[in-house]
């Protein structure tokens, strides 16, 4: 541990920012579970190094803290605690850590960072997928600002354009664009609406995987020690369990680390105690394998093609009728960690987050692992906004101002409560298909009486088949993937008043003044398309509003009632209520006003 920063923080926390370097044993089978490990450079003694930046914040006192590890999984290099408030986290004694994973992060000193081994001498191939969304020049090899893998061989390069995800590709003319360093140039500009690709040759690339090991292996050394008496060598006598909280892409990185079985250290000991993968969906990632790009994500409108949506989606095992593939997501049910899937009504409308409880085809409920609670967040988008509602550019209705933040402080205290007495957190809830709460897309039905235009279909991903060597070896063939059948995720129905039937209900869509939608329709080149990650809220007339509640006195009562019964239920802190009451006296104002 390489101390570079320690700050105090609110007097009884102190801020460590640090580098941690590793070396590990590529023959231990831990570590085998890496894909192109043992093309890594090894040093004298015969152990792969790497190394990650780290900051862990944490009680001067540890004897004062809670005994409790949250390790947030950076998003992209950033922190994604803020769901929670750092004031609230230090309140509550949590010990917070973050590592830095993902290799190819935006150059950012912000940001935090991991620094690889490389796979010396092994070439492959890569896959470059642009679409555009508005006009420009420059096509980037990696996603947005991400960084890419260089090429290896700029000779006979194809770049070929199609209209949507699985449109035919025909050939962009050789002398339209230029490659320059890891970007493409066109000076004539390129196409809004369309798909670029190309695949290229790169070689030596970053062992993605090890990112994985950076956080399985440091918290590991929190809970159980290490050699030395370096930096944080002591909190093995304060920190007894560890909670793994990961949001959208860290929430997939952690499903993918589930099911690769890396939540066992070296000596086969638990690493996360409890693991909560929120708004992932029943998505993985591109986190394990050769020339992986982890910031890949698949959306409705880009990032098609990559390895995400990928079954098995459920704990449990079952069947893929139409592969033949029987699987699930957790090697062995019996010794996963205690688990929490938090999704919204975005991820079954854009993230298959349905197929992660019921059958492959959606057509039936599927049971959960026993360690296993789901909660699904209705009328909600891909993260919590704050009221009023903001305009989004490009798109057909203002964004859903749902904040749910405060139900997500009841859900972590639940967990470490789980952890650390044995508490029961609350029960599963979310949409059923037996009775009648979960319906395919094309069932689906919403009020005519709430003037909106409407999604046609769920964006539930495709079966792909990256190549023979994928699945054992993490390595893609040279062509793009070869597209199956679709997935066909269900959806959530909604009631007479445009609000999801199922879920847990923040108080502003338990007793709504607006119908709360996870889908947003896009109005430019993609009109029909929903927006990526952008849910709606649709005002309800005034008229109504007055119909339905009478005065504001009644409105308000009702909330009064709505949050009493979040608290009764734990899905709400007791301290939150009063601020959730003022919040829906300003709602109903604006509302009123508008």
């Amino acid at each position: 541990m390489e101390v570079l920063k320690r700050e105090d923080v609110a007097g009884r926390y102190e801020r460590i920012r640090a580098k941690a370097r590793f070396s590990l044993d590529p023959k231990l089978p831990a570590n085998q579970l890496i894909r192109d490990l043992e093309f890594a450079p090894k040093n004298e003694e015969g152990l792969v190094e790497f190394s990650a930046d780290v900051e862990v914040l944490k009680p001067r006192e540890p004897a004062n803290g809670n005994g409790t590890i949250l390790l947030d999984v950076v998003n992209r290099g950033g922190q994604t605690t803020g769901m929670f408030t750092e004031a609230f986290l230090i309140e509550k004694g949590f010990t917070v850590v973050w590592v830095g994973w993902q290799w190819d992060v935006p150059k950012s000193p912000e940001k935090l960072r991991f620094y690889p081994a490389y796979a010396k001498g092994v070439e492959g191939i890569v896959r470059a997928e642009f679409t555009v969304h508005e006009p420009t020049t420059v096509m980037n090899l990696a996603d947005r600002d991400h960084q890419a893998y260089p090429v290896s061989n700029a000779k006979d390069l194809e770049l070929t354009m199609r209209d949507g995800p699985l449109g035919k590709r025909t050939t962009v003319p050789a002398a339209q664009w230029k490659l320059n360093g890891t970007q493409i140039e066109m000076a004539s500009g390129f196409k809004v609406g369309q798909t670029y690709e190309l695949v290229y040759p790169s070689k030596d690339p970053a062992i993605a995987g090890l990112g994985m090991v950076a956080i399985r292996d440091f918290v590991s050394f929190l809970k159980y020690g290490g050699p030395g008496h370096f930096l944080l060598a002591d909190q093995t006598r304060f920190l007894k369990r560890a909670i793994g909280y990961g949001t959208s892409q860290s929430g997939r990185f952690l499903r993918t680390f589930l099911y690769q079985g890396i939540n066992a250290d070296e000596k086969g000991k638990p690493v996360f105690d409890g693991v909560w993968a929120n708004v992932a969906g029943a998505g993985r990632g591109s986190f394990n394998h050769r020339f992986a790009q982890a910031s890949r994500d698949g959306h409705p409108t880009m990032n098609f093609l990559y390895p995400t949506d990928l079954f098995p989606f459920t704990d449990l095992p079952q069947k893929d009728e139409v592969t033949g593939d029987i699987a699930g997501l957790l090697p062995d049910p019996a010794k996963a960690p205690k688990i929490f899937y938090t999704n919204g009504s975005y991820e079954y409308w854009g993230r298959a987050a349905a197929l992660i409880h019921t059958t492959v085809d959606g057509k039936m409920d599927w049971p959960l692992a026993e360690n296993t609670r789901v909660y699904f967040v209705a009328g909600s988008q891909h993260g919590p906004q704050r009221f009023p509602p903001a305009t989004v550019k490009n798109a057909t209705n203002l964004a859903n101002s749902n904040d749910y933040r405060p139900l997500y402080r009841a859900l972590l205290m639940d967990m470490h409560e789980w952890l650390k007495d044995g508490t029961a957190p609350p029960d599963s809830n979310y949409p059923r298909r037996d009775q009648g709460q979960l319906v395919s897309s094309s069932s689906w039905s919403f009020p005519k009486s709430v003037t909106t235009a409407v999604p046609t279909h769920a964006s539930s991903g495709q079966r792909l088949y990256f190549g023979p060597d994928f699945a054992s070896k993490g390595i893609v063939t040279k062509d793009p993937p070869v597209v199956g059948e679709p997935f066909l995720a269900p959806v959530p129905q909604v009631d007479d008043d445009g609000n999801e039937i199922a879920g847990i209900k923040m108080p502003q869509v338990a007793v709504p003044l607006a119908s709360y939608t996870g889908w947003n329709l896009r109005k430019d080149v993609f009109t029909g398309e929903t927006y990526n990650m952008v849910g709606s809220t649709l005002p309800f007339p005034k008229a109504k509003i007055l119909e339905k509640y009478g005065t504001r006195e009644e409105y308000l009562e009702k909330s009064k009632a709505a949050i009493k019964e979040l608290v009764q239920r734990r899905l709400l802190l007791p301290e939150e209520a009063g601020q959730l009451e003022k919040n829906a006296a300003a709602q109903w104002d604006w509302f009123i006003a508008r």
